[in-house]
């Protein structure tokens, strides 16, 4: 792992133990054995690690939706798993997201963020040019629907594992009621 990772990493981990307003740099390279001087070859702040951050999570969740979804099934099967895999990174990045979203609108890094979900709304909107091609859903614009998609995956995901406690029932029941809106929205 290279210094910008380790810097990446160890930034996660302060920010998960301490929060953003209580770590300081000097947290974040004593994580990542680094010297403090390294850290600002790489980042002008601890804020400007969000996007990094960021770009982790959502490389992440393509990494996740690309080994999820399996192209073989028809794309109700394959929305599922799409859907599956946004709530499973959600999950596994809950203590972090609600760091990164307040570190990046405190911002100005908030107008990266685009940029940093662009190759994530690259595969879905593939995907969807996809079905539409053959024939399977309604003509949209895959780019925008892909973006809708997601964002509304990834709230319905937070909603479950960032504001309510945790209930596994409840988790199923809104993964559920986020693909039937998508499957309804797409059907011909």
């Amino acid at each position: 792992m290279d210094k910008r990772e380790r810097i990446i990493h160890a930034a996660i981990e302060v920010f998960r133990e301490n929060g953003i307003e209580k770590t300081k740099i000097s947290d974040i390279v004593k994580k990542a054995q680094i010297a403090q001087g390294t850290f600002y070859l790489y980042f002008p702040s601890k804020l400007s690690v969000m996007p990094a951050i960021a770009e982790k999570m959502a490389a992440r969740m393509e990494e996740a939706i690309r080994q999820s979804v399996n192209t073989e099934n028809i794309w109700t099967g394959q929305l599922r798993e799409m859907i599956g895999a946004v709530f499973t990174v959600t999950d596994e990045y809950r203590d972090v997201s609600t760091l990164v979203y307040a570190g990046l609108s405190a911002t100005e890094h908030v107008r990266e963020w685009e940029e940093i979900y662009r190759p994530l709304y690259m595969t879905v909107s593939s995907m969807i040019e996809e079905w539409e091609l053959q024939g399977e859903i309604r003509e949209t614009d895959p780019h925008r629907t892909a973006r809708l998609i997601i964002g509304l995956a990834e709230s319905a995901a937070e909603q479950i594992y960032l504001f309510d406690s945790f209930d596994a029932a409840e988790e199923r029941k809104q993964q559920e009621a986020v693909n039937e809106f998508v499957i309804h929205a797409l059907r011909k």
